[in-house]
């Protein structure tokens, strides 16, 4: 399916690795500027190296494949949780490429918690009880840095008399809870609850809002224990690769999908 972003301004966030640096890739390569916004952050030693890199990692090497294959893109490191960062993001995208009219909100604050005793999940990695750090870190990104990110987008929106958008958002579920991930799961069902008020409140303005929940993808956490557990899985099917999910991301902010909206993508 030929998918053409010319002209169009994107932003994604958590974009230095795993899904985030697939679709910022997926994006440019079908036209679309692309702000690739991240933070280094330090994880949990017991998580598999290639993880524990990637989250580690600046985004230079995203925007250099990006632009060494004739794309536009540009890397600004900023926390989500700084109620200022949505602005400054913005500012920095149409500084650079114009007004933006797509929102990946890719990033999370992930950190395993737990109302319970245990220190270690069904697949071995460490968790810890819930906290006021281990919650403000989660809803801080997945949930208020989205909802503010997408709030941004309608603002200027407005302000540029713009009449097509996209917002796409990553969820892996929550709404009916998420044992040993309990903060993970709230904050991603309130960003999807966030999303479908978004494709309601703006669907007269041309702008689109769906979420995608991926199988589970290998962006680099995945260990043999985890492939064990899903097969043995009732509800896990497949595991896949960034670029998996990048696809139906990039097709949902094409003009193909202009009239899918208020949605949860399960990818399966």
């Amino acid at each position: 399916m030929d998918i053409d972003l010319s002209g169009h301004v994107a932003i994604v966030t958590g974009g230095n690795h795993g899904i985030g640096a697939a679709v910022s890739r997926r994006l440019a390569a079908a036209g679309a500027a692309v702000l690739v916004n991240f933070l280094r952050v330090t994880t949990d030693e017991s998580l598999p190296p290639g993880y524990i890199q990637g989250r580690a990692a600046s985004a230079d090497p995203v925007v250099y494949s990006i632009v060494d294959s004739g794309g536009r893109a540009h890397g600004v490191e900023a926390d989500l949780t700084d109620e200022g960062t949505p602005h400054l993001l913005f500012d920095e995208a149409e500084a650079r490429f114009g007004p933006v009219d797509i929102l990946i909100n890719n990033a999370t604050g992930w950190v395993p918690d737990t109302f319970g005793g245990e220190r270690e999940d069904r697949v071995g990695r460490a968790i810890v009880p819930v906290s006021p750090e281990t919650i403000d870190a989660q809803l801080g990104v997945d949930a208020r840095g989205s909802a503010l990110l997408i709030a941004e987008l309608a603002a200027r929106h407005r302000q540029h008399g713009l009449s097509w958008g996209r917002v796409v958002g990553l969820t892996s579920g929550g709404r009916l809870g998420f044992p040993e991930e309990v903060s993970y799961g709230a904050a991603k069902a309130a960003m999807e609850n966030y999303t479908m008020s978004a494709a309601f409140e703006l669907a007269e303005r041309g702008i689109t809002a769906n979420i995608v929940y991926p199988p589970v993808t290998d962006t680099g956490w995945v260990t043999d224990e985890v492939r064990r557990h899903v097969e043995t899985s009732a509800e896990l099917i497949h595991i896949v690769g960034p670029d998996d999910v990048a696809g139906v991301i990039c097709y949902l902010v094409s003009d193909h999908a202009r009239f899918i909206t208020a949605n949860v993508i399960h990818m399966r």
